[in-house]
């Protein structure tokens, strides 16, 4: 079966290039198109696609709100939104992860790299690496608590070791990486990842990220 692909962007030339990018591959396809949020939100209830190729600035909605009910509680099966962004440093990007898109790409990127993306996050996967959702958060610390806020109680339902391996998705480090440092085996620390991800009600590792920075768990600048 393709991968169902809704464009959302307010250019029509962008997404004609992206249409032509897209239905060149056998196992995707473009099933429609929204110049705005709104549009957007229509388009996902009409058509159900698999992936959401989202820009963020647009009128009448923008691409932040749309993520938020497309993806929010409550949704049977939720799209996955993968944001398309002009740089790659951008404020608007760390209020879309928060809003619960699966990662995000330059809109200059290689047409390769865009049709892997979208595989990527079909598959279910984040597709930015921790490192790179790492920095974002750095770089934009004063949108993130202070760390004078509660612990949430969700936090309390992992284990010691749970914590430990979502502390070190936080800070950059791969399955093989987290394997190392805590002397165990990467088929164990993916059974953990898994099981963080269960308990804390989260989609991926981006939001894994985000969670461990918004917590408090994890403090923007510590190494």
């Amino acid at each position: 079966m393709a991968i169902r692909v809704l464009l959302v962007d307010d250019q029509p030339l962008l997404r004609t290039g992206f249409r032509m990018i897209l239905e060149a591959e056998q196992d995707l396809a473009v099933v429609g198109e929204a110049g705005d949020g709104l549009q957007a939100l229509d388009q996902v209830r009409a058509l159900q696609p698999d992936v959401v190729l989202m820009d963020i600035r647009m009128p009448r909605m923008d691409g932040v709100e749309a993520t938020r009910q497309i993806t929010g509680p409550g949704r049977d099966g939720p799209a996955k939104v993968l944001v398309l962004t002009t740089f790659d440093l951008d404020e608007y990007v760390v209020e879309a992860l928060r809003a619960g898109a699966s990662g995000f790409l330059l809109k200059d990127a290689p047409a390769h790299e865009l049709v892997q993306a979208i595989r990527v996050v079909a598959a279910g996967e984040a597709l930015l690496a921790p490192s790179i959702t790492r920095r974002l958060l750095d770089k934009y610390a004063t949108h993130l608590p202070s760390g004078e806020e509660p612990v949430p109680d969700t936090l309390h339902t992992l284990t010691d070791r749970e914590v430990e391996v979502l502390k070190l998705v936080a800070r950059g480090l791969s399955n093989a990486e987290i394997a190392a440092d805590l002397f165990v085996s990467e088929t164990t620390v993916k059974t953990h990842v898994g099981h963080v991800l269960t308990k804390l009600g989260l989609r991926d590792r981006v939001q894994a990220a985000v969670y461990a920075y918004e917590s408090g768990l994890v403090r923007p600048g510590a190494q």
